[in-house]
């Protein structure tokens, strides 16, 4: 068969574009493509939820596929290793509740699962905006195309409807900093400050699970989003945490779901 590259272009873009019209209006916007909303992701779309992920990187998982330092490895602990298991993502005990995986397998199975349950993943797509109506509570995101908003150009971003959003957006926080930055006496964080603590892994893995919670009407923060908005410790590259955050995001979501 000859390709010919002209049909090669229509089937990219009139599919992608297919796909961007049908997700305009949607139940869930994770925001930020790390470990926590991948794992959330996964889990709303077995749930039957209608879940988008936008990512402003080429590639998705965070900080996960560096592990520590660049060793391409992460510890998970004991109780997080069903994540694991979930995703079919290979580890070994290191020692008596110490669990190590390979980064880059990790990272590439929390994406297959994502996708393979039905997600919907749009990288390269900048978190910009919130919309906010009745009540203040958050009912869509603002997007441009991450080269728009990395060249400061001057187009204008396009618009989700949305039931619920879950910040993922790691130690920035984005989209908690554009409330507090845009609505007066938003209640996000301690004293309205946002940023984690420094490091101290046992507490920050306990505490990264206990801070993911709806913290603004509509807004749900997951993963160092949840840490950094509720001033939590940070905890390097022991990952069990982020991937519990994100399930606990997802069964928040699923019951904030059903009182919309």
């Amino acid at each position: 068969m000859e390709l010919d590259e002209v049909i090669i272009t229509r089937a990219i873009v009139e599919e992608y574009s297919k796909t961007f019209l049908e997700y305009t209006d949607i139940d869930v916007a994770l925001v930020g493509g790390g470990p926590a909303n991948l794992v959330a992701a996964k889990y709303l779309a077995e749930a039957g939820v209608k879940v988008a992920l936008y990512e402003q990187k080429l590639s998705l998982g965070g900080g996960m596929w560096a592990g520590g330092m660049m060793f391409p490895r992460i510890v998970v602990q004991e109780e997080a290793t069903r994540i694991l298991d979930d995703f079919g993502i290979r580890y070994k005990e290191y020692e008596s509740g110490y669990y190590i995986a390979n980064s880059v397998e990790s990272v590439g199975k929390l994406i297959s699962g994502a996708t393979s349950a039905g997600a919907e993943i749009f990288n390269l797509v900048s978190f910009e905006d919130v919309m906010i109506r009745e009540n203040d509570r958050v009912v869509g995101i603002v997007i441009n195309w991450s080269p728009v908003t990395t060249n400061r150009l001057h187009v204008d971003p396009l618009m989700i409807r949305t039931k619920l959003v879950v910040d993922g957006t790691g130690h920035d926080a984005v989209v908690c900093n554009t409330i507090l930055r845009k609505i007066p006496n938003a209640k996000i964080g301690e004293f309205g400050q946002i940023g984690e603590k420094p490091m101290w892994a046992d507490i920050g893995e306990k505490l990264v699970v206990e801070a993911t919670q709806e913290i603004y009407p509509g807004l749900i923060v997951a993963g160092m989003a949840a840490s950094a908005a509720t001033r939590a410790p940070r905890m390097g590259p022991v990952f069990g945490g982020m991937l519990l955050s994100g399930e606990k995001a997802a069964k928040l979501a699923l019951d904030r779901l059903k009182e919309l």
